[in-house]
């Protein structure tokens, strides 16, 4: 989005090649509406599955409580609803970084450390041994929850632990009944623990994320987890047996702790600013941290586009001008998710009567509701 606008950007990324790592996420419309924009249908239709609707389940009975359509909903006429693999954004991405004259992308290259120069920045990067500083008119640390960026920038900073660890795996669809690999988002709720499965790869595998609490809090995201651990702590629950199957069928799973960014902290200084989880890091229960993070660039890129034009502003004040203009959406998101969290683990009598409430709205107000969240624009 900044090369579009005009700048030379370089990527600066410290892996020393790009693999394909990770699992599902969700694209709502909000975030695919930004993609299709800069022309990724194309790649990104073939790779993704556009869900048909969410299956709200009962964790303890197994059976559905509502079915909220997403394939005929009016407002996804011009950006789908995608679910997909993590590395097959990451490709379509990159092969459009590839076709940009305008991007630079550096693997196995590391930030270090940045200082204010008179026409902007001087960025300290290091690949292998080599050290080497390069100036720029801004740095962006969309560098994650434990972003180097904002350590240096922030250092006060850190993230926090929610008390819950997410279990994520994929499964072979053919391996489950065909009523459970359909195009749908099925979201489990349980006592203190949920379960999320939906299709990826063009729906030939099935991706599953449950989430428990538990006082595991290292650092990472992709830690290997022991599958016994996770089947014992569904099985205690009291899980009916088609959830419990699901989590069976699973040979490797990989744990998370769940961290956040503390709200109301700063995303900007000078000529350096934060974005996406490195800003505002949040629980994944809206299903947005994708979505929050492509929304701040396509927000971001349009402010740093006014500093061009004869009159504009400075960067550091563009800057400040795009964390103005996202706070208040993005606090709000975190502050559902953390809501969202807490409905999907009652217990009863309160799941009785969650569950009475989303069958007495119906699907069509159910989806009503994240209309704030789909139709956004930048």
């Amino acid at each position: 989005m900044l090369a579009r606008r005009g700048f030379r950007v370089v990527v600066l990324e410290k892996a020393e090649r790009l693999e394909k790592a990770g699992a599902g996420l969700q694209l709502s419309p909000n975030a695919s509406r930004v993609l299709v924009d800069l022309g990724l249908r194309g790649r990104l239709a073939s790779r993704a599955v556009a869900p048909e609707a969410i299956s709200l389940m009962s964790a303890r009975r197994g059976g559905e409580i509502a079915r909220i359509p997403l394939a005929d909903a009016g407002a996804f006429e011009d950006a789908p609803y995608w679910v997909m693999h993590r590395a097959d954004l990451q490709a379509a991405l990159q092969g459009e970084v590839n076709d940009t004259p305008d991007i630079e992308l550096r693997l196995g290259c590391q930030f270090e450390d940045f200082s204010p120069h008179a026409k902007g920045l001087t960025v300290v990067q290091r690949s292998g041994i080599a050290r080497q500083e390069e100036l720029a008119v801004a740095l962006i640390g969309a560098d994650g929850i434990w972003s180097a960026v904002r350590h240096h920038l922030f250092p006060q900073r850190q993230p926090r632990f929610s008390g819950l660890i997410a279990w994520r795996g994929t499964i072979e669809a053919n391996q489950l009944p065909r009523e459970y690999t359909s195009r749908r988002i099925q979201l489990w709720m349980g006592s203190d623990a949920h379960l999320v499965a939906y299709p990826i790869s063009g729906g030939r595998q099935i991706n599953l994320v449950a989430v428990v609490g538990g006082t595991w809090n290292r650092p990472g995201w992709s830690e290997v987890g022991e599958s016994n651990e996770v089947r014992g702590a569904f099985a205690a629950a009291g899980w009916h047996a088609v959830p419990r199957m699901m989590i069976g069928a699973v040979d490797n799973w990989r744990k998370w702790a769940l961290f956040t960014i503390p709200e109301g902290s700063e995303w900007t200084e000078g000529a350096v600013a934060l974005l996406g989880d490195a800003a505002h890091a949040m629980l994944p229960f809206a299903a947005q941290g994708a979505g929050m993070a492509i929304e701040d660039a396509a927000v971001l890129a349009k402010c740093l586009a006014e500093t061009q034009k004869p009159g504009g502003p400075t960067i550091s004040t563009a800057l400040k001008r795009y964390a103005n203009l996202r706070r208040t959406r993005v606090l709000r998101v975190q502050r559902t998710a953390r809501q969202q969290g807490r409905i999907y683990h009652l217990a009863n009598p309160f799941a009785f009567a969650r569950d009475l409430v989303i069958r007495t709205l119906g699907p069509r107000r159910m989806l009503a509701r994240q209309d704030w969240i789909y139709d956004w624009r930048a």
